[in-house]
C-alpha cells in the first residue's frame, strides 16, 4: 500500500566517468518513461589508484547510493551498482567536463548525460521547523505490556496553561521513524509542530523494530500496531498536562485504518482523523492503487491489465493458503508462469524484481493487510471522525474510500464526521501535478498549509470546553 512500498517502483542509482581524472561532481537527469529524475555522482580517488563513489537520487531522496565497482579504460568508464542491480557505461569527454553513455537497470536501458559540477541543487524542506522551537520537546519512552516491547517517541507540549488536548500519531505502511520519514520529507515533524503551536499537544513514535523503539517490524501486522498505540493512549493518559478526555488519534495511510480500528475498541479515544485512511478491504486497495500509479507513470494499459491479471492470481493463493511455505511455492509457480508469457522486454523489466516481490507478499503483514477489511471497524465509531483525502492520490483514492467512509459512519448513527476532498493535493497531502510518487521527492512542500489547517481548526473545534 502506501507511503514506505512505493519507492520500489522506481529503483535508481548512480554513475562515474574518467576525464583526466573522474574525481568530482557530476549532475544528470534519467529520463524513466515520463518521469525525471535527478541523479548527483560524487566521486573520490582511492588510495589503490582507483575511486570510490556514490550517487543521489534527489528526486526520490535517496541519498548515498553505493557504486560498487568502477572499471576504467582510458576514457571508458563502467560503473556497477549491485544493491539495486543496476550498471552504467559511459565515455569522458576530451575536455572532462562531461560523461554520455547508457545507464541499464533491470534489463532496460536508457541515455544518460552527466556534467561536472560545482554545487549540487539543495533539497529544499521550507516547512521543516527551527530550533528553538516555542514549546517543550521530551524524548519518552513508555511499554507495550502486551507485546513486550518498548516504544520510543518525541513528546511535544505547548506553552500555556494545562492541561491540553493531545494527539498521537500513527505512521503508514512500512518501517517509518517518529516523523514518518520519505524521501527527504518529515511529515510527522511538520504537523507535530503545527498543531503544538496551535496548542495541541502531540506524541509521534518510532514503529517497533524501527529507530529507538525495540521489538520486530517483520513479523508484525496492523492489528499489533493498532496495540502499540493503545499503549501510547494509555501512557498519554498518565500525563499531567494532558486533558485525559481529549485525546485523539491522527493516522496516515495504514495509521489511517489502525486509527478507527482502536477507536472502535476504546473509549478512551474522543476523537480519529483519517489522513488518506482506506474503507474498503485490502484487495481492493492494491488493484486500484496499482491501475492508478501504473496510469500516472505512463504505464501502457496493456501492461497494467497484465499486472491486474497476475495480482488477481496472487491475491488468490494468498486468500486460499494460509501456509506461508505452501503460499510460496505457489506464488513462485504463479509468477513464472506469467513471466514466460510476456514479450522479452517486458520479461526483463519485471523479472529482477520479482521474487522480492513474492517474498514480500507472502509476509505476515500483507497477508493481514489483504484481506482486512476496515468497514467493521467504522461501522462502530461514535467518536468525531475527519476524514481527509487528496483529489489526486494515486495509493488511496479518494474516489474509492471516502464515500465508504460517509457510508459505515452513517450506519454507525455517527452524525460528527466530515468528509474532505482536497483539490490538487497527493496522498503525502502535497500540492501536486499528477499524484505521482515519482513526484514527492521533487516536491519542496511537505505538506499544504490547506491541509494543516483544516486539520488544526477541526481538532481545536472539538477539544474545545
Amino acid at each position: 500500500m502506501p507511503c514506505g512500498n512505493v519507492s520500489a517502483l522506481l529503483l535508481l542509482t548512480a554513475t562515474i566517468g574518467f576525464a583526466q581524472s573522474p574525481a568530482g561532481r557530476w549532475l544528470g537527469t534519467l529520463e524513466v518513461g515520463p518521469t525525471k529524475l535527478r541523479l548527483a555522482l560524487h566521486v573520490e580517488a582511492a588510495a589503490n589508484g582507483g575511486f570510490n563513489a556514490k550517487v543521489d537520487s534527489l528526486d526520490q531522496g535517496a541519498m548515498g547510493i553505493p557504486v560498487t565497482s568502477v572499471k576504467r579504460d582510458n576514457r571508458n568508464l563502467t560503473f556497477s551498482l549491485s544493491g539495486i542491480n543496476a550498471s552504467y557505461t559511459a565515455e569522458i569527454s576530451s575536455d572532462g567536463s562531461q560523461m554520455t553513455g547508457t545507464w541499464e537497470q533491470g534489463g532496460v536501458s536508457m541515455p544518460l548525460t552527466l556534467k561536472r559540477t560545482d554545487q549540487i541543487p539543495e533539497i529544499l524542506r521550507p516547512q521543516e521547523p527551527l530550533k528553538p522551537y516555542p514549546y517543550k520537546e521530551e524524548n519518552v519512552s513508555y511499554l507495550n505490556s502486551s507485546a513486550g516491547i518498548q516504544l520510543a517517541g518525541t513528546f511535544t507540549t505547548p506553552a500555556g496553561t494545562a492541561p491540553f488536548p493531545a494527539v498521537l500519531l500513527i505512521t503508514g505502511s512500512g518501517p517509518q521513524n517518529r516523523d514518518e520519514e520519505l524521501l527527504g520529507h518529515r511529515p510527522f515533524l511538520v504537523i507535530s509542530d503545527y498543531l503544538t503551536r496551535h496548542g495541541i499537544a502531540v506524541l509521534r513514535v518510532d514503529d517497533r523494530g524501527i529507530g529507538q523503539s525495540t521489538g520486530s517490524f517483520a513479523k508484525a501486522t496492523t492489528a499489533d500496531f493498532a496495540t502499540d498505540v493503545q499503549a501510547g493512549v494509555a501512557w498519554l493518559k498518565t500525563c499531567p498536562e494532558i486533558d485525559h478526555a481529549r485525546i485523539g488519534l491522527i493516522g496516515h495511510s495504514e495509521g489511517g485504518i489502525i486509527a478507527p480500528l482502536v477507536a472502535s475498541q476504546s473509549a478512551e479515544v474522543a476523537f480519529i482523523v483519517m489522513l488518506a485512511g482506506t474503507a474498503v478491504p485490502g484487495d481492493q486497495v492494491l488493484t486500484e492503487q496499482q491501475m492508478l500509479v501504473s496510469k500516472s507513470m505512463g504505464v501502457p494499459g496493456e501492461v497494467v491489465a497484465q499486472n491486474r491479471v497476475l495480482n488477481e492470481k496472487l491475491f488468490a493463493i494468498l486468500r486460499g493458503e494460509s501456509k506461508p511455505a505452501e503460499a510460496e511455492k505457489k506464488l513462485t509457480a504463479a509468477a513464472r508462469e506469467a513471466l514466460a508469457q510476456m514479450p522479452e522486454d517486458q520479461r526483463k523489466l519485471v523479472q529482477p524484481g520479482l521474487e522480492a516481490q513474492v517474498t514480500s507478499a507472502n509476509s505476515p503483514w500483507f497477508r493481514y493487510f489483504l484481506t482486512y477489511d476496515p468497514g467493521p471497524a467504522l461501522r462502530k465509531l461514535h467518536c468525531p471522525v475527519l476524514a481527509m483525502n487528496g483529489e489526486l492520490d494515486v495509493q488511496v483514492s479518494a474516489r474509492q474510500n471516502l464515500p465508504v467512509i460517509a457510508k459505515a459512519l452513517e450506519d454507525a448513527g455517527n452524525r460528527d464526521y466530515e468528509i474532505v476532498k482536497l483539490p490538487k493535493l497527493n496522498h503525502l497531502f502535497q500540492t501536486a501535478t499528477t499524484g505521482s510518487p515519482s513526484e514527492y521527492a521533487a516536491i519542496s512542500e511537505t505538506i499544504s498549509p490547506v491541509a494543516l489547517d483544516i486539520l488544526a481548526q477541526w481538532i481545536l473545534r472539538h477539544t474545545r470546553h
